[in-house]
């Protein structure tokens, strides 16, 4: 079904880091379990944006086949009918070649505790890499449609 899930978020400069940290903790801490601890699953780069400004970049993996259980779980029971309808549109579009299905999610409404479905590049990506053996868009799409396409 699903092989991990990465996730991605910049914060800006002109950012609090600690808001857009809260935010991805919004996404990774249902997924736990008691045993790991959040700092083990998170890593931070720091570089420089397209003006030399600072850009901070914290990315996690979610591996365990029962942490991703738990996010697909954690996804059902706070997304939105819309946003639901919105991403079953988009399906076809949203899995690669690769079988990775991108989605894309508010920091800011992460940040207050919500999770709410966004086009914006100013955002918390997720990335779940869907596993079919043999490897075959059309076995995976079913399952994404499984997953993430209802509540």
């Amino acid at each position: 079904m699903i092989h991990h899930i990465n996730f991605r978020v910049i914060a800006h400069a002109t950012e609090d880091l600690s808001k857009v940290d809260s935010a991805l903790d919004f996404f990774l801490a249902p997924c736990l379990s008691p045993k790991d601890q959040l700092c083990d699953l998170k890593e931070t780069i720091e570089t420089e944006g397209h003006f030399n400004n600072p850009i901070t970049i914290q990315t996690a993996v979610l591996k365990k086949k029962g942490a991703c259980s738990k996010f697909v779980q954690f996804f059902k029971e706070n997304i939105s009918e819309e946003d639901v309808q919105i991403l079953r549109e988009q399906m076809p579009e949203r899995l690669d070649d690769d079988l990775n299905f991108y989605m894309r999610f508010s920091k800011q409404e992460a940040a207050a505790g919500k999770l709410k479905f966004t086009e914006s590049s100013d955002a918390i990506f997720v990335r779940v890499k869907i596993e079919t053996y043999p490897k075959s868009w059309e076995k995976a799409g079913p399952i994404v449609e499984e997953l993430f396409g209802s509540k």
